[in-house]
């Protein structure tokens, strides 16, 4: 994919989920807010009280960003502008901003966590490497990656009525995303293929990994 693909496959993405809107909140079944419920308790048994948790696509801050902030200082990122104001409605105490996670900048050994729940797989996977390895610079040595993952191979696909809005798609398979975040400088912690319920009972799996940076 050229560059000017990535762009605009990236634009969708985003104008998208701002015509979604609170459509996105209420598309989706228990089944998978129980899944990201069991794989957060899992983060949270790797964190400490107060740490610098970054949340890449953290949408409308629900039910992630919120359960994050509880505990934690959550700086949420979102292409999004029309997620990002609900986000600021929902959870006021996080910090927000609107960005390209792939274009991000932080400081080296910057955060203790970070966590991209469904967000990966809307990024062109050409990209996927080179972010991987700045997830694993931003964070402190022994810090923890939580994220969703693609389990089959698309090099980039446009479902034209996802939530009613054409959607961007791009992932490898389980194989290769395990290897990417081992080659990025992670420790593998857990790596589970999960089958979850979505919009109008559509069964989607997505690779689950908890990893961490070396101490």
């Amino acid at each position: 994919m050229d560059e000017a693909a990535r762009w605009g496959a990236k634009r969708m993405v985003a104008e998208g989920y701002d015509r979604i809107g609170h459509r996105y909140l209420s598309a989706f079944s228990d089944d998978a807010a129980n899944v990201r419920t069991v794989y957060l308790h899992k983060l949270f048994a790797l964190l400490d009280h107060a740490s610098f948790v970054l949340e890449l696509g953290c949408g409308a801050g629900i039910p992630v960003t919120r359960s994050l902030a509880e505990n934690h200082q959550v700086v949420g990122v979102d292409m999004s502008i029309g997620q990002l104001r609900l986000a600021r409605t929902f959870v006021p105490g996080a910090s927000l901003m609107q960005a390209d996670m792939s274009a991000l900048h932080f400081a080296p050994g910057s955060f203790d966590a970070v966590t991209a729940f469904y967000a990966l797989t809307h990024v062109p996977r050409e990209e996927h490497a080179r972010l991987l390895e700045g997830i694993c610079s931003w964070l402190r040595p022994g810090g923890a990656f939580l994220a969703t993952m693609g389990c089959g191979d698309d090099p980039g696909s446009v479902e034209d009525g996802w939530l009613g809005v054409p959607m961007f798609f791009s992932h490898y398979g389980a194989e290769t995303n395990q290897q990417l975040v081992r080659e990025a400088g992670f420790v593998l912690v857990e790596a589970d293929i999960v089958t979850e319920t979505e919009h109008e009972d559509e069964e989607v799996s997505f690779l689950w990994v908890v990893a961490q940076k070396p101490e």
